[in-house]
């Protein structure tokens, strides 16, 4: 049976990244091991594996950039609590956005979401020494347990496709209940999947959050993304259910990433809300020499980590979310186009006898966007990549996510208009694969 990739190639370079499954594999190593198969075979993959904006960065931004860079801000530190163009900006964005009412003084810049989500778990599980345990609202980005496992965290999680609407409050429960629980992680829309959670089931996470005193980290990396909504009438302006309005405590981690395509810059914003921003607690003065939260993620954890953001970048971000805001950058026009490629690729996918894992938001058809996932018939998720590789195709395996289903996490970011009609090919080709073996 013709393959672009032999089985032997893959085997060997898995060894060579001294992994045994394609389970095992991080995003960032299967890049490396698709790059490895390109080089070999000479031969163009498709491109599924990782969420790398396709878009060019926005213009707004590199403007921005440039020109702070021209008035000499790169001789010059950073502040540690962040510009203030940019903490007056994101508060006011995300006023307008998600309809928090955070103060500028509440807004901090960290290098990528990573950066702000690995210095929120420190923070968190630091505040009450019994509370030692994240909850990730699965499936998620894989790299978020990572962090918890480098900083040595307990963590629990479950796959919320199966307890969406009333089925949220009683799960929830149970592991916070525990009395374990620091905080609950989840993003939104979600990575891998491409779920939203609807206002309602927010609201029972706040609730629950705030009976038991712990705190809601959302991640909005894909922020305003779900195409199914439309702009308010009353602002003109993109918006999103959080679930800001429900819980005392949660940290909003915002991303240029994505929704401006400025993911090069490692450039992001965490908003406190103000009760966790001013809330003390023993164990934070014994652990880190300071009792508030706020005074403990900016004084001890940025400084340390990075001693504060890139001084132009958060200039760039700064204007972008400004022009947003203020209605003359339409950033949400630009990053659309993600789910037009992924209409394109289902239709192509479902021609070859694929199927979306998940499919459904309770009981509404899912959103088309930035990323989805794909099973055929009852293959496994790591046979499924296997002979997805062997057709240059990648994709990460759904189990790294921590999602209860078989299948493959695609994303639509990397394809170009040549690779539908590849696409095709690779999927005969793979069909005859599984033909072969029937």
């Amino acid at each position: 049976m013709k393959t672009l990739i032999d089985n032997a190639l893959i085997e060997r370079e898995m060894q060579n990244l001294e992994v045994t499954t394609l389970e095992d594999l991080s995003i960032r190593q299967l890049v490396s091991l698709v790059k490895t198969f390109e080089k070999e075979s000479g031969e163009e993959f498709i491109h599924f594996e990782i969420g790398v904006p396709g878009l060019p960065a926005s213009s707004v931004g590199v403007a921005a950039q440039k020109r702070a860079l021209d008035e000499g801000v790169a001789s010059v530190y950073p502040s540690l609590e962040g510009e203030k163009a940019l903490k007056e900006a994101a508060a006011k964005f995300i006023r307008a956005i998600v309809g928090a009412d955070i103060t500028p003084a509440h807004c901090i810049p960290t290098v990528g979401s990573m950066q702000g989500t690995f210095a929120s778990l420190m923070a968190v599980a630091a505040i009450d020494p019994k509370k030692d345990t994240i909850l990730y609202l699965d499936p998620g980005f894989p790299v978020q347990k990572t962090q918890a496992d480098v900083l040595g965290i307990r963590r629990e999680a479950f796959d919320i496709y199966n307890f969406r609407a009333e089925r949220l409050a009683p799960k929830l429960e149970e592991y916070l209940s525990t009395g374990r629980i620091a905080a609950i992680l989840y993003s939104n829309p979600n990575n891998p999947s491409w779920m939203c959670l609807t206002e309602d089931e927010l609201r029972t996470i706040g609730e629950i959050a705030n009976k038991y005193e712990a705190v809601v980290i959302e991640d909005l990396a894909y922020l305003t993304m779900d195409f199914r909504k439309e702009v308010n009438p009353t602002t003109g302006l993109p918006s999103q259910v959080s679930v800001t309005p429900y819980a005392k405590d949660y940290i909003l981690l915002m991303s240029a990433s994505k929704i401006f395509s400025y993911a090069g810059e490692r450039i992001a914003v965490a908003c406190i809300s103000p009760h966790l921003f001013t809330r003390k607690s023993d164990n934070l003065k014994v652990r880190f020499g300071l009792p508030s939260f706020g005074n403990v993620f900016i004084h001890r954890l940025i400084y340390t980590l990075s001693s504060g953001v890139s001084h132009s970048a958060q200039m760039a971000m700064a204007d972008m979310l400004s022009e947003a805001v203020e209605g003359r950058y339409n950033y949400r026009e630009e990053v659309r186009e993600y789910a037009r490629r992924t209409d394109r690729i289902r239709e192509i996918l479902y021609r070859h006898g694929f199927h979306l894992v998940y499919d459904k938001d309770v009981d509404e058809k899912l959103g088309s966007g930035f990323f989805f996932t794909i099973g055929y018939k009852d293959m496994k998720g790591g046979e499924l990549l296997f002979n997805l590789l062997r057709c240059g195709i990648s994709g990460i395996v759904l189990s790294s996510t921590g999602s209860a289903y078989e299948g493959v996490r695609a994303c639509s970011s990397a394809i170009k208009p040549h690779h539908y009609d590849l696409l095709d090919e690779r999927l005969a080709m793979f069909e005859e694969i599984v033909k072969s073996k029937e």
